[in-house]
């Protein structure tokens, strides 16, 4: 059920947390944009979109129109849990986006990031 509310919390209100965290460490808004779409296949106009009108989180990983490939790449840990390890896929999605803003904050280049 914990999950459940974080399905359902809407993408206009956690976006701007990523974002925040990311330009607390210097890296900035459009940087995090940049990794949002290598993850899921929105385009920039999309994310607009989506931060413009209601979307419950795990709806925006459901409807993702291409969620790449080498996410599967991404390994650690997001708030005491190995990435790589959750077992739900929706969840695994959404710290996948996580680990990738962590990423960033940590000063990572962006190519190591997107797994270039």
């Amino acid at each position: 059920m914990e999950n459940e509310k974080i399905y359902q919390m809407d993408f206009s209100k956690v976006y701007p947390l990523l974002v925040s965290k990311a330009e607390k460490k210097g890296r900035t808004r459009e940087e995090v944009d940049e990794v949002t779409r290598w993850l899921t296949g929105y385009t920039q106009e999309e994310l607009a979109e989506m931060l413009e009108r209601p979307v419950p989180y795990g709806d925006f990983f459901r409807n993702a129109p291409e969620l790449n490939e080498n996410r599967k790449m991404i390994k650690g840990v997001v708030c005491g849990i190995r990435v790589e390890d959750i077992k739900e896929p929706l969840m695994r999605e959404i710290r996948y986006l996580d680990k990738l803003v962590d990423e960033l904050a940590k000063g990572k280049a962006m190519e190591k990031i997107l797994r270039k």
